[in-house]
């Protein structure tokens, strides 16, 4: 039987962690709780978690400077939670490091799908068809989900290595920025009740883009391997 996910809950409120907490437990989630930033560190520190669901609005360090860093040293998934719902507010909250974002006041049963969500864009350890990738001095082996450059792995969000397996299977061809939203689940993460949906769904995939620009281009600015095809979308082409 396969162990359940670990859930780390992060949120200053403990009415709102106990709260989760239960819920989840309910459905078959290991959960553990932080109060606050440094307490979630040492949590980080000395245990292994499949998500981190993290409230933004905390004394002290906020959600979003600790995403930042836990992104730079993790690629576990992180999901915001936040009682501020602006689209700008989104996007900060993904150039962060964030691999989803949840308004506050929320249905917990909408929290599950997006946790759902997110673990299921986890690459899976069961082998997948295909020949590893090189490009430039990096190497994707789709069988494994990873990235290693000369130096080692490079670690990948859980977005990330969503769409390095999306451009890896679909080489050469040009994706679309819908066909990147409908598979990374983004209908409901990233849109804006009443508002334009279009447009937020396709800055956050722009977003999401950029980031992984960073880590496989030698230049994010000029892209070589992961290019714009201006009305069109994207499209890989390794060497």
């Amino acid at each position: 039987m396969q162990a359940p996910a670990h859930i780390l809950i992060v949120d200053d409120d403990e009415r709102i962690r106990e709260l989760l907490r239960k819920f989840l437990v309910r459905n078959d989630f290991l959960v553990t709780v932080g109060r606050d930033a440094a307490h979630a560190r040492r949590l980080v520190a000395g245990l292994e978690f499949s998500l981190i669901v993290l409230d933004v609005m905390m004394p002290g360090e906020d959600g979003i400077s600790l995403t930042r860093d836990l992104r730079a040293r993790l690629a576990t998934p992180i999901l915001l939670l936040t009682a501020r719902g602006e689209t700008h507010e989104r996007i900060e909250g993904l150039e962060a490091g964030a691999d989803d974002y949840l308004a506050k006041p929320f249905d917990p049963r909408e929290l599950l799908a997006r946790i759902n969500a997110i673990l299921r864009r986890v690459p899976p350890e069961t082998p997948r068809e295909g020949q590893p990738l090189t490009f430039g001095g990096l190497r994707y082996d789709a069988q494994r989900g990873e990235l290693c450059s000369e130096q080692g792995p490079v670690r990948l969000t859980a977005t990330e290595a969503a769409l390095m397996r999306i451009f890896a299977a679909r080489a050469g061809e040009v994706v679309s920025r819908a066909e990147l939203i409908e598979d990374l689940g983004r209908e409901r993460g990233l849109s804006e009740e009443g508002g334009d949906e279009g447009g937020a769904q396709a800055r956050a995939i722009d977003v999401q883009i950029t980031r992984l620009r960073r880590k496989i281009e030698p230049d994010p600015r000029e892209p070589r391997y992961l290019q714009t095809v201006r009305g069109a979308g994207y499209v890989f082409s390794p060497e």
